[in-house]
């Protein structure tokens, strides 16, 4: 269930399942040259961890993914549906 998958640049985008945020995190760490042991180390996290996440495993703690999001300077936002 992807919906609006719009953010390489800019503005936000919209989540709806960790299947979706999984390759978002993965093309924007790309697009930014850095690579899965660079991110795994700057987030304190394990590599495996970093795969698991890029492949929208669905039990993927959440302190890791916003830790994991703070280093690649995004921001989860929380918003009521229609709300956009």
């Amino acid at each position: 269930m992807m919906a609006n998958m719009k953010n390489e640049a800019g503005t936000s985008i919209k989540i709806g399942s960790a299947k979706d945020l999984g390759p978002f995190v993965q093309r924007f760490r790309s697009s930014q040259k850095i690579t899965q042991a660079d991110i795994s180390g700057m987030a304190n996290t394990g590599n495996r961890f970093i795969v698991e996440l890029e492949n929208g495993k669905e039990t993927v703690q959440l302190k890791k993914v916003l830790d994991v999001l703070d280093t690649l300077g995004l921001e989860m936002i929380i918003q009521r549906k229609g709300d956009n």
